[in-house]
């Protein structure tokens, strides 16, 4: 079973698969900047209580596997992570500011796939009550 994230109303089990590239596809993720890239979206998504389960920075794009709260969407967090790691990266390391000088450090779209585990055996009412709430279905 996965780990359900549990607040005061809501149970979930919320993961994306996001990827986003650099703008014109510059190969710029490499050495520093990268291992940069890589702290700052640690922190941001520390911040904002999103979950890295797994992630990688190439040189032309980040991949990360996600878990987030039900309170955050898809777009909200993309958003997010670009629009505060391309202006903490620009103010970091001058030569990206003078290669991307519109401070668009990241190309306009991104990939976005929601990660399941729900099959339709575990639609049916009697499965869920069982296994998330822990007991039969009251008649």
């Amino acid at each position: 079973m996965p780990d359900y994230r549990r607040n005061s109303h809501t149970i979930s089990d919320i993961k994306y698969h996001i990827v986003w590239v650099t703008k014109y596809r510059y190969k710029v993720l490499k050495g520093e900047v990268a291992v940069r890239t890589r702290d700052l979206l640690r922190q941001i998504c520390m911040s904002r209580d999103i979950i890295i389960i797994k992630g990688s920075v190439g040189r032309d794009h980040v991949h990360m596997l996600i878990s987030c709260p039900t309170r955050l969407s898809s777009a909200k967090i993309i958003q997010y992570l670009k629009e505060s790691s391309s202006r903490l990266l620009q103010e970091k390391f001058p030569h990206l500011r003078k290669r991307y000088w519109g401070q668009h450090l990241w190309a306009r779209g991104y990939f976005c796939a929601i990660v399941g585990t729900v099959t339709e055996e575990m639609v049916s009412w009697p499965f869920l009550y069982i296994v998330v709430i822990g007991h039969e279905p009251y008649q």
